[in-house]
This record gives structure tokens, C-alpha cells and sequence, in this order.
């Protein structure tokens, strides 16, 4: 479950949103690190507060923000607070977020970075020197399908894996056909796949994502079905393409990432709530497989 930091300092309704998911049996909450480049309370002080209310965080780790010397001690501090979970990823530029004058570092890309973390695991610095002692990181990867040449993201995401990536999860997927195609493309690599689904909750919120935003693509026929629902009924018709499209990823992958929208978290435990009754269930054979 994605759960982003709150913009604001107040963090009483982002916590009782986390221990509704977890109740709802989110395995881990994961926290994005300014994504879109929108300043946000630290995920690593939220992680910390989840962590010692016995929710499980899983940390994003961003290219942007910090150089090296902040990289290290950033990912030193996680591990001394008891969160040995990561997702890194190179992170938006700054232009799209609401400091565009700010500078963006990217010191490394996130195969570097990938690659760096998995040298603290073996007690190495990020100098080369050795470390007292080693971290105990599990490392995950990003994965966006939407791109004009879809076998150069997978050549890219084959490097993330050499690089010691442990895990991967993909941007929000809309295309029900896309996540077989994910799936046959990944399967050589033998590491476990998050697919990524997001509800939508209005039709503005899918024309934003869909223009706006890197990494996602959302089909016309989708788009339609936003612009028809009123504004009364349009989180339902999000749930409604959430859950069929929940249907196809359970038959491809054995790990779902759910995206909450703006702190919407109502949304989401429908959807953990969802997806936990279809994995207790036996699945219906595919039409041409019956």
C-alpha cells in the first residue's frame, strides 16, 4: 500500500488511514519520497512513527533530494530506527513540484544507487572504506511500463536487477493488457513483482494523471467511463475499474502495490479488503483455458 507523507504537519489522520489499511491486511505501507517534487513531512520521520505503531514501512528512496554524503547518512539513519525496507528510484526533477527554482542533485541514477546500498550490505561505504558494521537492506525497484520502446524499459530494468535489486514494483497500471505483458517479460528474471493499481476518484484526477503525470497512461475507453460517471459517483466508478483491473493482475503476479489518492484511504481498504477475499477464493479459468 502507498501511503504518501501528509503536506501538512498535522499526521493524526495519515496514521489512523495507515492502521485502517493494516487492519484491512495491507502487508507494508510505502511511502514515496516527494514525489512530483511536492515538499512533504520526511518519510523517514512517518516510517519511524509507523514503525513503532507496528506497521511495517517500506521507504522510497529518491535520486533528487540529497547528494552522497546526505544519501548515506539518510540511509543509516533508516537503518538505525529499525526500517531495512527501500524502494529506490531516480525521483521526479524538481520543475514539476512546487519549488521549481530548487535544484535537483542526482548525484547517481538508481542503478548506481542500487548498487552502492547493496556495498553497505556487504560492509562497504559508500567511500569504498569498510564499515564496522554491515547494513541489512532489502532493496527494491521501480518499474514504468509506459514508454514508447517497452523492450529498452525492460533492458533497463534487467541492469536494476544486476545491480542487486531484490524486488520490483511497477508504476500504476490501467491497461488490463498490459500486466500479461509485464509478466512474460519479468518472469526470466525470478524476482518477485508488485503490480501497480491506483483508483481513480474523479474525471479530473484521471485527465491529471494521464497529462500530467510521468509514467502514466490511462486508455481512452477508461478516460470515458471517468468523464460519464457524475461527480457523486465517480469514486465508485474508480473502485469499479480498480477492482476488474485488480482481477487481471492477481492472475499474473502474486503482489499487488496499491496507490492511495490524495489520503483517500476509504478507497484503499476497499480495495485490500478486495484483493484479500480474491486470494482466499480459487480463481475462474481464463475463457480460453476453460
Amino acid at each position: 500500500m502507498e501511503l504518501d507523507p501528509p503536506r501538512t504537519l498535522d499526521v493524526r489522520r495519515y496514521l489512523e488511514g495507515a492502521l485502517a489499511l493494516q487492519r484491512a491486511g495491507a502487508d507494508a505501507i510505502t511511502l514515496a519520497d516527494n514525489s512530483l517534487g511536492q515538499v512533504r513531512v520526511s518519510n523517514m520521520a512517518v516510517a519511524s512513527l509507523l514503525k513503532q505503531a507496528g506497521v511495517e514501512p517500506l521507504v522510497h528512496v529518491t535520486c533528487r533530494d540529497r547528494n552522497l554524503i546526505g544519501q548515506q547518512s539518510h540511509l543509516m539513519g533508516l537503518h538505525v530506527l529499525g526500517i531495512h525496507h527501500v524502494l529506490l528510484v531516480t525521483g521526479d526533477p524538481s520543475r514539476f513540484g512546487d519549488l521549481p527554482g530548487a535544484t535537483s542533485v542526482y548525484d547517481v541514477s538508481s542503478i548506481e544507487l542500487t548498487k552502492m546500498v547493496k556495498r553497505l550490505n556487504q560492509g562497504i561505504a559508500f567511500s569504498g572504506q569498510p564499515m564496522k558494521h554491515p547494513s541489512r537492506f532489502v532493496v527494491g525497484t521501480s518499474f514504468n511500463p509506459h514508454v514508447a520502446n517497452f523492450e529498452k524499459a525492460i533492458d533497463r530494468l534487467r541492469r536494476k536487477l544486476d545491480a542487486g535489486a531484490d524486488f520490483v514494483m511497477t508504476q500504476p497500471v490501467f491497461d488490463m493488457r498490459m500486466f500479461e505483458r509485464i509478466a512474460r517479460a519479468a518472469e526470466p528474471f525470478g524476482v518477485p513483482v508488485f503490480a501497480g493499481v491506483m483508483p481513480l476518484t474523479s474525471a479530473r484526477n484521471a485527465r491529471f494523471l494521464h497529462h500530467e503525470v510521468p509514467g502514466i497512461r490511462i486508455p481512452d475507453e477508461i478516460l470515458g467511463r471517468m468523464e460519464a460517471a457524475s461527480p457523486e459517483a465517480a469514486a465508485e466508478e474508480g473502485l469499479s475499474i480498480a477492482e476488474t483491473l485488480l482481477d487481471e493482475a492477481m492472475r499474473c503476479f502474486n503482489g499487488i502495490y496499491l496507490v492511495t489518492p490524495f489520503l483517500r484511504y476509504d478507497l484503499t481498504v476497499r480495495l485490500v479488503q478486495f484483493v484479500r477475499a480474491r486470494a482466499d477464493a480459487p480463481l475462474a479459468p481464463r475463457a480460453a483455458e476453460a
